[in-house]
């Protein structure tokens, strides 16, 4: 084994001798990803160190001795450590190995005394089993060959920094084999930098997620800056969503002294845009390449200098689904008052008592159950972080200290508040909604349960198939959604609004007639939040009002419904809603308050639609009241009659995210079968060859144009009618709530199924 190995000597493989920074540098650049050049010193450099001065053995019975529970024990026995290994004398040969090392460096680059990152890469670092956020240190601008020694040798010593030991501890790694090697690197003098989530950091959804800040890396890391945030659709490639945060500091290069020093940022700067729409697609492109070249989500650093683009680390994701927490509680209240806005940076709920942590002498008042509120965590605070329920910071993005943190201890984490840690009293009862990144006053009332550390949801989870076709539940009722979750199907795939307007006992036009419009989008917005919590983050498609006209007139106003001779054919659906617009505009109303309240999973559906038009005008209204079609919502339409199958590339043209095949009217229009009346009611079937050539063709040019497919009639419940929907490439399948398990092992079945042919297939050519 070498003391030193050049990047393009290494592969993810290395970890043993080049640690999880170091190995994964190597893989990039021999995948052809742009890093900037660089060398490891390896961890046989470090365990040479450590034998040849004689330092190990008396660090080690340090460690033997300490109570790492006891903070200040902890941080003394971390110093004392320290000072014996940058105090001690490095060996000439290994001094020499390094500045070697360093001057091949410089001249591949082309300049003398180049300035380097020195980072730490321990061997135990970065593993999808064992990673935590800002364990050892980083040193950046560093430049000369005795600046570059230093600072090696105090990465090396960074080994035994209090948080370390104490997460070492914690997962039971020995410290005796523990090694460190460090990553030296040409310093990239960023104008722009940040972090990029190949997927959704805590759920694993399909979707890119970018920070991005001006001057260095450090600032967003750190979570001493809040950083823009960018959410990019993998699959469509498209911007979903651009926030623009107020970033106040930035770090940089001091051009005198050269060292890194934090600044304000410039007036004009500190609420401009960090990302054009193309780096955001190039930072993409690459985050795809690389995710798809590990074939595991990754986490990754990046700079932007003289407008290209370096990648400085990659790391796989290792929280994806971790955080199942949520409190609960005794009492408490329905009344939500949100006190504090920030980002959802670690999925769950928590409440518990505000201890205020302005500095790490106040670590020790955060007891089990407590909120740990700060203006950002750093390293130090883990052992502090890990007896709180909930993190609260008033700066930082979803992928700062704060956020990783949090999601690797499966707590809740609401980040980049701007000013929590003024507003929030001490000692306060606050929730936190770690999803959402709301904080709420007082302690919210749950449902109790029985179900001990394990909830039904996660059991099913934890076992349940993994499929590329969607499997998602259909919903009534609101009081359903518990039961439905539990089933851990994907999302919502149809929440029928007819059950909540029944059960309100009024006619919904008699609210707008009677100037309680707002009693009526308040009504609507407490059933559809019922859903909404249960599934978050996961979609749930809301369907608007489809009640046919008999079923109205039981309700107080709705003696004047119209008389039909058959409501199935008649005044129903969208095409009601479009001559009585006020009900659809509170209903529309409804879905923006509770986007704006961070339900941003619910999308809209519009039922039994037969003209472009009537999406056309559909939206026109949605914008009206503030709702913006496509670009903040998903959008889409029922398929349940004939003329929306025939002519669905002019519903594609005119715009929509998703269609669902509506079966059950689908087959009574298609055949011209009422299916409630007994004397045809056995010639109904969804199986006919009609329904099948109908779906097939909306699915074939759906497919083609990137909008999403579903099924959410009883045809969806059916598995014969499933394994065809899958083999014609359905995007997702939407069942009730006593089929889901039923249906997601047909869907396994046939996605085998089609994965052999295929190879089958490819073996003949």
């Amino acid at each position: 084994m070498k003391h030193v190995e050049f990047f393009e000597e290494l592969r993810k493989e290395d970890v043993a001798i080049a640690g999880g920074k170091g190995a994964n540098l190597g893989e990039l650049t021999q995948a052809g990803i742009p890093v900037p050049p660089g060398f490891v010193v390896t961890s046989k450099t470090y365990d040479q160190f450590m034998k040849e001065t004689g330092i190990f053995d008396g660090i080690m019975d340090i460690l033997d001795a300490l109570d790492v529970n006891n903070n200040k024990e902890l941080q003394a026995s971390s110093v004392r450590i320290k000072k014996i290994m940058t105090e001690t004398r490095m060996p000439d040969e290994i001094k020499i190995i390094i500045i070697e090392a360093y001057n091949a460096l410089c001249h591949r680059i082309g300049k003398d005394d180049v300035f380097v990152a020195i980072r730490s890469s321990a061997t135990a670092e970065d593993l999808p089993e064992a990673s935590f956020a800002g364990q050892q240190d980083t040193y950046l601008n560093i430049r000369g060959n005795e600046d570059v020694v230093e600072y090696v040798q105090k990465c090396w010593a960074s080994l035994f920094e209090s948080r370390a030991i104490f997460y070492r501890e914690e997962n039971d790694f020995d410290h005796s084999k523990v090694y460190i090697a460090v990553v030296v690197q040409e310093m990239v003098d960023a104008e722009k930098a940040g972090v990029m989530f190949t997927v959704h950091p805590s759920t694993g959804e399909e979707k890119i997620l970018i920070e991005a800040a001006w001057g260095l890396g450090e600032g967003v890391v750190s979570g001493t800056v809040t950083p823009d945030t960018c959410w990019y659709d993998k699959e469509k490639n498209e911007i979903l969503d651009y926030k623009i945060s107020n970033k106040k500091v930035m770090f940089k290069r001091d051009p005198d002294t050269g060292h890194t020093v934090m600044v304000d940022v410039p007036e004009n700067l500190s609420e401009k845009r960090v990302l054009s729409t193309d780096e955001i697609s190039q930072l993409a492109d690459l985050g795809k390449r690389i995710h798809n070249h590990y074939n595991f989500p990754q986490d990754t650093e990046w700079a932007i200098e003289d407008g290209k683009i370096y990648m400085l680390q990659s790391r796989p994701v290792t929280t994806l689904n971790m955080n199942n927490a949520e409190s609960q509680t005794e009492e408490g209240s329905d009344e939500r008052i949100i006190i504090a806005k920030g980002l959802g940076a670690s999925p769950g709920m928590a409440s518990g008592a505000v201890k205020i942590v302005r500095n790490t002498d106040e670590l020790d008042k955060i007891e089990e159950g407590d909120i740990l509120v700060t203006v950002m965590t750093t390293p130090d605070m883990v052992p502090a972080m890990k007896r709180a329920d909930g993190i609260i910071t008033d700066e930082g993005g979803v992928t700062c200290h704060a956020a990783i943190v949090s999601r690797e201890l499966g707590i809740p984490c609401v980040v980049g508040t701007g000013d929590g840690s003024k507003i929030l009293k001490e000692n306060s009862i606050v929730t936190l909604d770690g999803s959402k990144g709301f904080v709420y006053e007082g302690k919210l009332k749950t449902e109790d349960t029985d179900y001990g550390e394990e909830t039904p949801t996660t059991a099913i989870i934890q076992n349940q198939l993994i499929t590329v076709t969607e499997v998602k539940v259909n919903v009534s009722m609101p009081e359903a959604a518990k039961k439905a979750s539990e089933t851990g199907a994907d999302g919502v795939g149809l929440l029928r609004t007819e059950h909540m307007m029944l059960a309100l006992g009024v006619h919904p036009k008699k609210f707008i007639t009677d100037g309680k419009e707002d009693e009526l989008v308040k009504a609507l917005v407490e059933n559809i939040l019922k859903v909404a919590d249960a599934f978050y983050p996961k979609t749930v498609w809301y369907r608007t009002l489809d009640a046919p006209t008999d079923e109205f007139k039981s309700l107080q106003g709705g003696e004047n419904e119209p008389y039909e001779h058959n409501p199935m054919l008649g005044w129903r659906g969208i095409r009601r809603e479009l001559d009585e617009p006020e009900i659809l505009k509170a209903e529309f109303k409804a879905i923006k308050k509770l986007h704006e309240e961070g339900y941003t999973n619910i999308g809209v559906m519009l039922p039994l639609v037969q003209h472009p038009d009537e999406l056309k005008e559909a939206k026109r209204i949605a914008r009206e009241v503030g709702l913006k079609p496509q670009k903040t919502i998903e959008w889409g339409i029922m398929v349940e009659t004939p003329g929306a199958a025939l002519t669905i590339e002019d519903f594609i043209a005119e715009g929509i995210d998703f269609v669902s095949f509506g079966t059950n009217d689908l087959t009574q229009y298609t055949l011209a079968i009422d299916r409630n009346n007994e004397h045809v009611a056995g010639l109904y079937s969804e199986r006919h060859p009609a329904i099948m050539k109908l779906i097939a063709m909306v699915i074939k040019e759906c497919n083609k144009a990137g909008v999403k497919t579903s099924i959410c009639g009883q045809a969806g419940s059916m598995p014969d009618i499933v394994e065809q929907l899958v083999e014609l490439g359905i995007t997702s399948v939407s069942a009730n709530t006593d089929a889901v398990a039923t249906v997601r092992e047909v869907v396994a079945r046939v996605e085998k199924k089609l994965v052999l042919k295929a190879a089958r297939k490819l073996m003949q050519e």
